[in-house]
């Protein structure tokens, strides 16, 4: 017989969020409050699949939808005043507080942007010959196998091709072949192909690396992703900005309370405070 168990739980700020746990039988020893993972488990109760609330409630009251697309305002007004010759990216830049990162775990995650923050980030394909002939259809820059033997395990030629890119995907029959066709040298500068299979539409591919931004905690505690450019609309930076910072709250050990500052900037203006 399955039972079914909802749990509410009503916030100060109006938002109400219910829990489902089915089971197949209910115990009613079961019913005291377990804490850790493994007493959850041990209990029969799986872990929900989503960061605790915390991270909800505190993104609302820590950050406002408002205040941010003011300070988007006021970015893309500093491009305006002053235009230049380029399309301006617009950076979201975080210090953190409260993290050691010799002793403390160092995050990293990836989240794809609801809209594209860097059109312009070019993208190679080392393919075989059904994704050669994809790419020539649709005008993308490619490497054949026998572009990449040409190249001969040579270091300096390898790097040139690292430096001309600012990502790659490549055919998944020809993955396994890049570290003997080109060594250590992509994956050294951080650039090891995403891999696509012949289903894949290598074009949407590539945008979707272009839309995908990277947090990852090094040795010191200043973050910056590109969260978009200022040919965008507020409404487009704003999703872009507000989904950036909630993912990278549900990152961080303590959530909010290990961001010390968050500011947006263009490329060449100054930047402006979001908290």
């Amino acid at each position: 017989m399955q039972h079914l168990l909802v749990l509410k739980d009503l916030r100060p700020e109006g938002l109400a969020v219910s829990l489902e746990v089915r089971r197949s039988t209910f115990d009613t020893r079961r019913t005291r409050t377990v804490g850790s993972g493994q007493e959850q488990l041990a209990a029969g109760i799986r872990p929900f699949p989503f960061p605790p609330p915390s991270v909800y409630s505190d993104s609302i009251s820590k950050i406002q939808v408002s205040a941010v697309r003011e300070s988007v305002r006021q970015v893309k007004q500093q491009a305006e005043e002053k235009k230049r010759n380029f399309v301006e990216t617009v950076e979201l830049q975080i210090g953190l507080k409260n993290y050691d990162p010799q002793r403390d775990k160092r995050f990293s995650g990836a989240i794809r942007l609801p809209n594209i923050p860097r059109p312009k980030m070019s993208v190679c394909i080392l393919g075989d010959a059904f994704h050669v002939d994809q790419a020539k259809d649709i005008g993308m820059e490619f490497q054949s196998v026998d572009d990449l033997k040409k190249l001969n395990k040579n270091k300096k030629a390898i790097k040139k091709l690292a430096k001309k890119y600012d990502a790659f995907i490549a055919s998944e029959a020809l993955i396994k072949q890049i570290p003997r066709l080109l060594g250590p040298g992509l994956h050294k500068a951080g650039k090891f192909p995403t891999p696509v299979t012949h289903s894949d539409n290598i074009g949407e591919k590539a945008d979707e690396i272009r839309g995908t931004i990277k947090f990852q905690l090094k040795k010191v505690l200043c973050l910056g992703v590109a969260v978009g450019h200022v040919n965008m609309s507020e409404d487009e930076l704003l999703a872009n900005i507000m989904m950036a910072v909630n993912f990278l709250v549900s990152l961080l050990k303590k959530h909010w309370q290990n961001v010390k500052t968050l500011f947006i900037k263009s490329s060449m203006n100054k930047p402006v405070r979001l908290y």
